[in-house]
Parts: structure tokens; sequence; C-alpha cells
């Protein structure tokens, strides 16, 4: 991926208030992490020129990097839009993968339709410690899918989701990434010399940031 797509992405991201830069006030996840970046790629959603530049940009990715693709996967639930929007554009079956199989009916984990030997790209929003990402990894793959790699909108660039990647088998690119994101806030004067220090120290041991 190019330095100038990933800025170009993270420009676009920056625009539509999808990812937020709160040094001084962080954020809390769900994990408990604090945080000077929080990420929502559902806002792309409301803002058609960005959605549909996104979508592009995810499609020239799978088709150029993964052009044995035969379905494509959206991981519930921020990866479900994106995916069905690429799906869409590159005319391919879509699936998606829930968190855990439904608890009535039929008990699905993957929705759709999903061949055994099937090569598979998943879509995610984001990459985090890439832990809900390659648990959609592991259902596809039970169901007899091949999952021949991964694309998203935003990656955070852990050593620990790069490692996980690696180790399960699966290469993955993203279209803009944490390191693009501070080097264009910091080119356009969004943050500080002092707090680019800190979201450098932040994304180095995110699990100790602020404890």
């Amino acid at each position: 991926m190019s330095i100038v797509r990933e800025k170009q992405v993270a420009e676009k991201l920056l625009q539509v208030q999808a990812v937020k830069l709160s040094p001084a006030q962080p954020f809390t996840w769900a994990s408990g992490w604090k945080s000077p970046i929080y990420c929502d790629n559902r806002k792309i959603l409301s803002y058609p020129y960005v959605r549909d530049y996104v979508k592009s940009e995810l499609c020239n990715v799978v088709f150029e990097t993964f052009p044995d693709a035969a379905v494509i996967a959206g991981v519930a639930t921020a990866g479900i839009p994106h995916g069905a929007l690429v799906a869409d554009q590159l005319k391919l079956p879509f699936i998606y993968v829930r968190s855990k199989p439904k608890e009535h009916g039929m008990g699905n984990q993957i929705e759709g339709v999903l061949q055994p030997g099937q090569p598979v790209v998943v879509v995610e929003d984001l990459i985090s410690t890439g832990k809900s990402s390659l648990e959609a990894v592991q259902a596809i793959r039970a169901a007899g899918g091949e999952v021949i790699g991964m694309v998203s909108i935003f990656n955070y660039g852990f050593d620990v989701a790069v490692k996980a990647f690696e180790a399960a088998g699966v290469p993955f690119h993203s279209l803009s990434n944490y390191s693009a994101m501070i080097t264009l806030a910091e080119e356009k004067g969004i943050v500080s010399a002092d707090e680019i220090a800190t979201l450098q120290a932040w994304r180095s041991a995110p699990d100790q940031w602020g404890k």
C-alpha cells in the first residue's frame, strides 16, 4: 500500500470524523484500554462521496491483491456494510460472520451461501489486536471456506496483530493506518509535537498507556 493512498484515506476519515484524535482527553475502549484515538468507520456510511471512495479503494485492493476471490465476507457488525458494498461492486457473492452463532433458528454463525473450498476475502472496518477478525477467519475455515486474505479500512499497526495474522497464515492489507494518520495530523497542525510523542508512546504499549 502506498503512503500516498494511506494518507489520502486518512484525510477522508478525519474529514468525516470517523477518526478522532484526543491525546489530552483519552477515550476508553470496550477492552478497558485508554486510547488517544477513536475510530468509528460506520460514520463513512453517512457520507456518500467518501463511502464511494472507500468502496472503490477496497475493491482495488481485492482486485489487485486477491484476484482469485470468489466470495466476500463481512465481519459483524461494522464490516458488513463495507463488505456488501465491495461484493456488489465486484459482482461476487457475499456472506457475513457473526461474533457467535445465533441462539435461535438455525444457529448460524455465517449468513449467506458458502461452498466448501471457495476462496474468501474478509472485509473488516478496523483491525486492532486482530482477535475478532481472526475469530471470523476461523469460523469461515470451519465451514469449509478458504480464507485467502483480509482487507480493512484502518489498522492500528499493533505488533500483536501482525504476529497473530502471521501465525494464522492470513495476509492482510489496510487502506490506511495509525502511522499515516498521525503523520498527516502533524502535517496539518491538528496535533502538536508533544501530542505526537504521546500518540507514538501509546501505540508502542497500548495496554499499559495511561496507567
